[in-house]
């Protein structure tokens, strides 16, 4: 059994219970419910939707007694994106709203496909844009990914890899598995974590697919890794008995307060225990003992004998510090509540003789706006919540213990670049604060530059020397790179050492040349630079756009003559260049030299001294 799924369930009937005894919110009408189990099955799910939908009388009950109830008005659940997309597609035709507490799967924000769809959990879309951001933040450019094979996995790291590319990042592996698959699928995708050279690995994974995994893995560990985590796993108590991911980073739910929850969790005696099938099951399991078998029922185990102690329990059913999940079920039934609030009350008075309609509840859900414990409660036109996370760090504590500490958030409400914020220090899998680095190859060093590895990622290239008379800087990183031709005063074929810089051209300040040279010799100097620099140029990367310029870039040499004896207009007009094209381009050096080369370069300077005699 899972005993934090149990306690979302519990979830549901404590806040039924404060409803029903508010004098607020429906006043003097009493809610009913019914708790299924889907075990995490999509057939099951189903199998209970046919059951919600239709197999229940279609009368209005005016009693105190859910046994014969007439059909449901809402649902909450499910807890996964698969069963709650089949539950959805078999509820929208009967306007049946369903709000969800667990389905992030950004999908179910299809109104089309969805219509009747609400959650109070953000859809993962919000989620995949902020891993994206913290993983670029972080200066990680090299990961892998592993996901779960679901609805949830597949559409969350296909967000999650869209968004990345966009940032710039590089991932070495996709990887996906679901836990019903075949075992040897599994232990592939675990060699291919022990053979990754990326030192971070985003998973996008449900929790049991992840604690699969990390047994796979625990039995042969790889070499240490920095572990990014989604909302489904990162937040899971049951994962943190892996030491292999401490140092976790991800977004979860931001953790909250119930008040008297966790007293009603506590106030569970045997006879109630019995009255429900699952709370049964629960307190047999937690103390091996057997319920049933006080009436006459044999299970094998030795009977309850009423000294048990919930209190005394560890487990996710009594944990209570961490009630993030837990609290989206709390507001997804007070939702509903609102919602049928606004349909047979006005003010505190309720006339509990109206026959509501499941499209009633349905077109009041989508104006719920209310507050609950310090937390709001709306949905947008896509019947999806705010985004708010908190970001949580997986850290080591004096005891010896892991735990989960909150270190920042993402608001997806602030201001664009303003969303992500931390506020306190993460301690990484090394446990230091320093960032780990994953890139797939270093910056290249003053003297060299980059060229890219053939069939592989742009993130991975070679540092080699840089050509004679290319010249920078600076070390920096492969998309700041920039190339500049030598100076003046740097003689041609010189062996002095050349840099890089991260700096344009157009910022570069050389000084001009001397504007007492001779004529000739500064118009041969201008020619020289115009047919050099172009040449020079030609095989570097794509240059970023730039503003144009009047005459090549600023960095080239500057004389001191009428800019229309260098360059007149017919040069640098590119509808009247027969040679070079086109001066006025986005790039600082944005010659063309097809057409030059084509020209003997005896034939060019004749032409070039002929204008400019004409121009005088």
């Amino acid at each position: 059994m899972d005993f934090r799924e149990l306690r979302f369930a519990r979830a549901l009937q404590f806040a039924i219970q404060e409803i029903n005894n508010s004098s607020n919110l429906l006043p003097g009408i009493t809610l009913g419910y019914h708790i299924y189990d889907t075990c995490a099955s999509v057939p099951m799910a189903i199998k209970v939707s046919f059951q919600l939908a239709n197999g229940l009388d279609l009368i209005f009950n005016d009693t105190d007694s859910c046994e014969k109830s007439a059909a449901v008005l809402a649902i909450v659940g499910e807890s996964g994106s698969t069963p709650s997309i089949s539950m959805s597609r078999l509820f929208s035709p009967f306007g049946i709203p369903q709000v969800s507490h667990y389905a992030t799967c950004a999908c179910l924000s299809d109104k089309q496909q969805y219509p009747t769809f609400f959650r109070t959990i953000p859809s993962d879309h919000h989620q995949a844009a902020a891993l994206a951001r913290m993983v670029k933040y972080f200066g990680w450019t090299w990961i892998g990914a592993v996901r779960s094979d679901s609805d949830y996995g597949n559409n969350g790291m296909a967000s999650f890899l869209k968004a990345a590319e966009e940032e710039g990042i590089c991932v070495e592996y996709s990887e996906a598995y679901y836990r019903t698959q075949p075992r040897s699928k599994l232990k592939r995708v675990a060699d291919v974590i022990r053979r990754s050279t990326a030192h971070v690995i985003v998973a996008f994974l449900a929790s049991g697919d992840m604690r699969l995994l990390l047994e796979e893995l625990s039995q042969q560990p790889p070499p240490p890794m920095q572990w990014i985590g989604s909302e489904a796993w990162v937040t899971d108590p049951e994962i943190l008995r892996f030491n292999l991911c401490i140092g976790a980073v991800g977004f979860g739910i931001p953790r909250s307060v119930i008040p008297g929850f966790p007293n009603f969790l506590l106030d569970l005696s045997p006879e109630q225990a019995l009255k429900f099938p699952l709370l049964t099951e629960f307190w047999e399991s937690s103390f091996s003992c057997s319920l049933k078998r006080q009436t006459g029922s044999s299970t094998g185990m030795p009977a309850c004998d009423g000294t048990e102690d919930l209190r005394a329990l560890q487990n996710p059913y009594t944990d209570t510090s961490q009630l993030r999940i837990t609290n989206m079920v709390y507001k997804a039934t007070y939702a509903i509540a609102h919602a049928l609030h606004g349909i047979v009350c006005i003010g505190k008075y309720c006339d509990k003789n109206i026959k509501v309609e499941p499209r009633q509840v349905f077109d009041q859900l989508k104006l719920v706006n209310f507050s609950k414990n310090n937390y709001s409660v709306s949905f947008d036109a896509n019947g999806d919540p705010v985004a708010i996370y908190d970001l949580v760090n997986w850290q080591l504590q004096g005891d010896g213990s892991v735990d989960f500490v909150t270190v920042g958030q993402y608001d997806a409400s602030q201001p664009k670049g303003q969303e992500f914020s931390l506020h306190r220090a993460i301690f990484w899998y090394d446990g230091s604060e320093k960032v780990p680095v994953s890139v797939c190859s270093e910056s290249c060093h003053p003297g060299s530059r980059k060229a890219v590895q053939k069939g592989r990622p742009v993130c991975c290239y070679d540092c080699i020397n840089c050509a004679k008379g290319e010249i920078s800087n600076e070390t920096v990183s492969p998309d700041q790179l920039r190339w500049s031709p030598v100076p003046p005063d740097m003689p041609w074929g010189s062996s002095a050492p050349v840099w890089w810089s991260s700096a344009p051209p157009a910022q570069s300040s050389w000084s001009p040349a001397p504007s007492t040279l001779p004529w000739g010799f500064s118009v041969s100097s201008a020619l020289l630079w115009w047919l050099s620099a172009p040449l020079l140029w030609s095989s570097a990367p794509p240059w970023p756009p730039a503003p144009p310029s009047p005459l090549l870039t600023p960095s080239l040499p500057t004389p001191a003559w009428p800019l229309s004896l260098l360059a007149p207009p017919w040069l640098l007009n590119p509808h009247l260049s027969p040679v070079l094209l086109p001066l006025h381009g986005p790039g600082p050096l944005s010659l063309s030299l097809f057409h030059l080369r084509s020209t003997s370069l005896l034939d060019f300077i004749c032409l070039l001294l002929e204008r400019l005699l004409a121009a005088q």
